[in-house]
């Protein structure tokens, strides 16, 4: 072996040293059963998540997740109070195994129903389901998510996108104005994705990650996206124009698939109003995604056919999510997915802050304040439309 490699096969053996010297440790204090390693004190810790509600006539189905350290075994159910009948057996679920407990029990529409879930040991988990609708069947509303993310996402971002030419007529001083409008309208939707990613994390197992997932989502699609960035940047143009205009697509895009994910998971349980005033809503907050894809390029000219294919990233998802959301995603995964949203939209507004800068070089002058602070206003008021 010649000299060089054998110092770096040195080199890595002495990296390894200490992780060998850890597993070493941790056998041996498994063979020798090393005191206070595996003596427990006081009753087993009981935890169970409900991560989905499933009505269907004359039964009430839980799935469960067990986010604790033991074994939890589901011996009786109540519910409102009332012992039922289970025909799950005593399984025992282990630690982040789900199940599925079946509740033959008549339930009405619109009622209320509080479900009690009482382990072998005499723990009570308590579930409460708010108002009674029956889960509609995943297989039978395909189509009709598609619909709904193509009303609700392509349609409006497409719209949006026709403020194009206003825009190649507004004096270029007064650009830095419409770019500030844009940074506000992103900053708007990666506070909405933050806050629907932890109320979202909140629902499910919190053994799983919980809030942390929306922050490792964040942190995974920002430096992800901040390499794309930087591989732009070297390639001739830089990541100025038309690359800067799919970045802002790309962000809008995992945006629109966390509200999909949302659409999708309240149809699913039967809580979402296709009324048109919901569709019209969300038609209108979305079409101001569109003025923030095509603002980077106003001052130049792009073909239709690129302008189609960043309406269809920054909408399509929409579509995706719906169909992800009624197919019953995991909370910790719509969690994990809503974060990569808040990353990606948090890099295009670092992307976008050098647009703003005067001619003192100022970043934050009273233009680009004002410009921000209307964005967000105007994306919370057409929020409440939604």
């Amino acid at each position: 072996m010649e000299p060089g490699a054998r110092s770096r096969a040195g080199t890595w053996l002495l990296g390894l040293l200490p992780l060998c010297v850890i597993a070493l440790a941790v056998a041996a204090a498994a063979l020798l059963d090393v005191p206070g390693l595996t003596g427990r004190l006081g009753p087993p810790a009981e935890e169970l998540a409900v991560e989905r509600t499933v009505l269907r006539p004359g039964s009430i189905e839980l799935v469960v997740r067990n986010q604790g350290p033991d074994p939890v075994t589901v011996a009786q159910v109540m519910v409102n109070d009332a012992f039922v009948d289970v025909p799950l057996g005593r399984t025992e679920i282990g630690r982040l195994g789900t199940a599925t407990v079946r509740v033959v029990h008549p339930w009405v529409e619109g009622e209320a129903y509080e479900v009690g879930l009482l382990t072998s040991t005499g723990g009570l988990i308590v579930h409460e389901i708010p108002v009674a609708v029956a889960t509609p069947d995943p297989s039978g509303f395909l189509g009709l998510m598609a619909l709904i993310g193509t009303y609700v996402g392509v349609i409006p971002v497409a719209i949006g996108m026709f403020w194009l030419p206003w825009l190649r007529r507004v004096p270029p001083g007064r650009l830095r104005g419409l770019m500030a409008l844009t940074v506000g309208l992103l900053a708007w939707l990666a506070i909405d994705a933050s806050v629907e990613g932890l109320e979202v994390a909140g629902q499910g197992a919190g053994a799983l990650g919980g809030a942390g997932l929306v922050l490792l989502g964040a942190a995974t699609a920002y430096l992800l996206l901040s390499g794309v960035s930087a591989w732009l940047a070297a390639r001739p143009g830089g990541a100025d124009g038309p690359r800067l205009t799919l970045l802002v697509a790309v962000g809008i895009g995992l945006h629109n698939l966390g509200e999909g994910l949302a659409i999708g998971s309240a149809y699913a349980v039967g809580a979402l109003a296709l009324g048109a005033t919901l569709v019209i809503g969300f038609a209108v907050h979305n079409t101001t995604e569109g003025l923030a894809i095509v603002a980077p390029v106003a001052d130049r000219r792009v073909a239709p056919g690129r302008l189609v294919v960043l309406g269809l990233i920054a909408g399509a998802p929409a579509i995706a999510g719906a169909w992800l959301g009624a197919a019953a995603v995991q909370p910790a995964l719509a969690a994990l997915l809503l974060g990569f949203g808040v990353g990606a939209i948090v890099q295009v507004i670092t992307q976008l802050g050098p647009t703003l800068r005067d001619d003192a070089g100022r970043t934050l002058h009273p233009i680009s304040i004002c410009g921000i602070l209307g964005g967000m206003a105007l994306m919370y008021a057409t929020g409440l439309l939604s």
